[in-house]
């Protein structure tokens, strides 16, 4: 019987220590998802941050894109233009000629 007793005190003591350990494990472990929250909610600030810029730079260069392609349009319409009016004038010209 006294080795019962012996052993409630240590077992006690043991639980006691045990549940001590498992309270700092989860102490550790709660500390740990929380820096790893922490880190993934930096990431994805930090991609949504990234993208935001990468949208802006592309909408730049698309009225860029636009301005030059517009620009090229009205250069193509213009020696058009004057490439019929030359046309035009050379065979004004030509009937000029021929009926004097």
């Amino acid at each position: 019987m006294r080795e019962q007793e012996d052993k409630s005190p240590k077992e006690t003591k043991r639980r006691v220590q045990h549940g001590a350990e498992e309270t700092e494990r989860l102490a550790k472990e709660q500390v740990r998802k929380k820096a790893y929250l922490a880190k993934e909610q930096a990431m994805e600030e930090i991609q949504k941050e990234k993208k935001a810029g990468r949208t802006e730079k592309r909408a730049a260069e698309e009225v860029e894109r636009l301005g030059k392609e517009r620009e090229r349009r009205q250069d193509y319409l213009a020696r058009e233009k004057a490439t019929a009016e030359g046309q035009e004038a050379r065979k004004l010209k030509g009937k000029r000629q021929s009926t004097e």
